[in-house]
């Protein structure tokens, strides 16, 4: 896993030190990837960065998580051809995000969150603690800061 999280390290736009990266993770846009140190990412992870991802030091990503930085508009009645909204993703120190979890553009994980398995991230969160649900909502604050 460190030889791939290796591998890895010069296409990345940054990337930091002891990343470890399982099989049959996925990553799109790594030029629009910043990763930092001590992180971990578990196996089937889809990384979709048609913007900037941002994920700071010791996170990890659970199995099957899936960030995508990118979402389609409507436009003359359709989706599959209307603009792409592309907004950034930032995941703080500490956090993680738990098994089969969706990141949507524009979405900010605060430093040392939890993200509860299946939980589908849409906005921007700012005080550290356990998330979850569709659409996540804060549970329980995290005072160990």
């Amino acid at each position: 896993m460190r030889f791939r999280g290796w591998l890895y390290f010069l296409p990345f736009k940054q990337a930091g030190s002891n990343i470890q990266i399982a099989n049959s993770v996925r990553l799109i846009g790594l030029e629009n990837i910043t990763m930092g140190s001590n992180t971990y990412i578990a196996s089937g992870v889809v990384i979709n960065a048609g913007s900037s991802i941002s994920i700071a030091d010791e996170v990890m990503l659970g199995h099957s998580a899936i960030l995508v930085s990118g979402n389609h508009t409507l436009e003359s009645g359709s989706y599959r051809f209307g603009p792409m909204l592309r907004d950034p993703i930032n995941i703080g120190r500490g956090s993680w995000i738990g098994a089969h979890v969706t990141l949507l553009a524009g979405c900010n994980i605060p430093p040392s969150s939890l993200i509860g398995a299946n939980s589908v991230v849409t906005k921007k969160f700012d005080t550290p603690g356990l998330y979850a649900g569709v659409p996540a909502k804060l549970f329980k604050k995290n005072n160990d800061i």
